[in-house]
């Protein structure tokens, strides 16, 4: 499979999924640190792929979601954005309910 079809799976199969430098427990970078606080911050379960260890997918995804910078956060298969967007929906408490709601669609596909 090549990456960018790699990459449109991980968004399909992920309800939330979160594009970052190193993981939301040990983050590479601020603003990966910060987008990942955010999304931790709603207690939902959420993906995430590192980019720092998948260079095909760094240098492919930003083409794919025309967002040039990394974190980047997507649910339901949309391109949220990235630090400044995710950190002021979460501040504003429009993260949460936009998560938990992807969740929620998870969890009653899967039947739980």
């Amino acid at each position: 499979m090549d990456t960018l079809e790699t990459i449109k799976q991980q968004i399909a199969d992920n309800k939330v999924i979160l594009y970052m430098k190193g993981s939301p427990n040990a983050p590479q970078c601020g603003f990966s640190m910060r987008t990942a606080q955010a999304v931790m911050a709603c207690g939902q379960r959420f993906a995430y792929v590192d980019v720092l260890a998948n260079p095909d997918i760094r240098a492919t995804l930003p083409q794919y979601a025309n967002w040039p910078t990394f974190p980047q956060l997507w649910v339901n298969g949309e391109l949220v954005g990235g630090c400044d967007i995710v950190t002021e929906m979460h501040e504003k408490g429009e993260l949460k309910p936009l998560i938990e709601q992807a969740a929620g669609t998870a969890e009653e596909q899967s039947g739980q």
